[in-house]
């Protein structure tokens, strides 16, 4: 009894996280061996991360209630980094970019991350999600997807009407659509029944039905944990001085801290616990990373869906995320061979699922209303990554929202007042910046040249140097013969 009373003083919330803990594992199986097929990379190996996201990164400082672990919206990348590289390097990229993203948290860069368009980030994920989406649909068909984003969509029509012949094919087909059914439709199953998660009882009634029907569907291929653990060698280090390597590291780190930090800062509106330092998370991220780097194993990122699901189930402390590594390390240990029984059209389901709701299609309306060049840098985004690749699809989006602010920034207004007797009064107002140059000239060029003028810009909030030197220029010879010259004031 003193010893239960003593436990419980020094851990008063270990009843709710303890049972949250076993929720976000319930969750995260699926999900790890989903993205980790998915990435082309052993099943077991996004077993591996996620253990690490529980054991290492959830014992470090940073947000207290988010989960990290392998996600969707890295899978895309991943994928590109095996076929490019192969699975050896995948551990040297890992690893350095969790070592910059250390070196970013020590710099207190973190909080920078925040300053990212939100419309980026959410092209981004669109663009992921498309990705995601036109790629599993192959494996739910029992066919192997083409490499580039745009080759994936066009070939989809063809693959389906191939399906359509094919036993085995349409199997698979009906496993992942079931899939999906159920994931859509769990949340209006009785509140019992729900505390299974939706993914994990997916997964768990696709494996029954190809069990039971004794269908023909390819299920995930098992090669243990130790055997699949493979630390990269020294010789893969040397390909960090290709700049195709160097290239993906940087879209690798870039891309984990945004989603990470923008995952964080969702989970801090889900609770009103400590909120997240945003530094200390790179740092436990970076850390995170560098230990599956060093163990080859999946890249990681804080996941909002386990995170949601850890607050939903009632976690008080960082102690459920912790819990829920060491299950997942004791499944993985002692139960591996339970993977070879699960339908990989299911984990197709899974991921399908999880790509569609990456996809902002509820708030994309309202933002075009609202928002129109918000929603444009979004689509433009989402679609580059879909048609270019991961990394050049962002560096669009960010580029063509930079430019946005900066046109929007540049914003300014010529205001006239003419009494028809005495000087014309001019007043510029707003930031009057190259951009929009030719728009003030041609204002200013339309005022009579034969009245005075007075031309006002104490209402500038800045003007650049060309505009000024254009300004001084159209003063000097804007006034007729005969005429008073221009007047130029300027705030005192």
């Amino acid at each position: 009894m003193t010893d239960n009373r003593t436990l419980t003083s020094r851990y008063p919330h270990l009843k709710q996280d303890f049972a949250a803990s076993l929720v976000v594992f319930l969750v995260a199986v699926p999900l790890c061996v989903g993205v980790s097929v998915a990435s082309g990379a052993p099943a077991e190996l996004g077993l591996v991360t996620g253990i690490v996201g529980g054991l290492v990164t959830g014992l470090m400082r940073g947000s207290s209630l988010q989960v990290s672990g392998p996600a969707a919206g890295m899978t895309v990348l991943v994928y590109e980094a095996v076929q490019e590289f192969g699975l050896p390097v995948l551990g040297v990229i890992v690893l350095a970019s969790g070592a910059i993203q250390i070196a970013m948290g020590l710099l207190r860069l973190g909080r920078y991350f925040r300053a990212i368009s939100v419309s980026v980030v959410e092209g981004m994920l669109a663009g992921i999600g498309l990705v995601i989406i036109a790629g599993q649909l192959y494996p739910a068909m029992a066919a192997k997807a083409p490499d580039s984003g745009l080759d994936k969509i066009a070939e989809l029509p063809a693959t389906l009407v191939d399906s359509f012949g094919d036993t085995g094919a349409l199997s698979s087909l009906a496993v992942a659509a079931g899939t999906i059914a159920v994931l859509l439709l769990w949340k209006h199953a009785p509140e019992k029944v729900r505390t299974v998660p939706g993914p994990l009882a997916a997964v768990g009634l696709a494996t029954l039905a190809v069990f039971a029907l004794d269908m023909p569907v390819a299920t995930v291929e098992v090669q243990g944990l130790l055997g699949s653990v493979q630390p990269p060698p020294l010789s893969a280090f040397g390909e960090l001085a290709g700049i195709g390597l160097l290239g993906t590291v940087v879209a690798f780190t870039l891309i984990a801290s945004a989603e990470s930090l923008f995952s964080a800062a969702a989970v801090d509106r889900l609770h009103t616990g400590p909120r997240t330092e945003y530094n200390k998370e790179l740092i436990a991220q970076g850390t995170g990373n560098m230990v599956c780097g060093a163990l080859g194993a999946l890249p990681m990122t804080a996941v909002i869906v386990r995170s949601a699901a850890n607050v939903q189930a009632g976690a008080r402390t960082k102690a459920s995320r912790v819990l829920h590594g060491a299950w997942l390390l004791l499944f993985a240990a002692l139960l591996p061979d339970v993977l070879a029984y699960i339908p990989i059209p299911a984990l197709a389901g899974i991921l399908i699922h999880a790509g569609a709701k990456l996809i902002p299609v509820r708030s994309l309306g309202s933002l075009w209303r609202e928002h129109r060049g918000e929603a444009v840098v979004l689509a433009v985004t989402a679609v580059s990554i879909v048609a270019v690749s991961m990394f050049e699809g962002v560096l669009i989006g960010l580029a063509l929202a930079v430019a946005k602010s900066a046109w929007e920034a540049s914003h300014v207004k010529l205001d006239v007042v003419d009494k028809g007797t005495g000087p014309i009064e001019a007043r510029l107002t707003g930031n009057a910046t190259f951009l929009r140059l030719p728009k003030i000239l041609d204002s200013l060029e339309s005022l009579p040249q034969d009245r005075p003028v007075r031309l006002d810009l104490s209402g500038l909030h800045h003007v650049d140097h060309a505009c000024r030197m254009a300004m001084d220029n159209w003063a000097a010879r804007h006034s007729t013969a005969g005429t008073d010259p221009v007047k130029l004031v300027t705030a005192a």
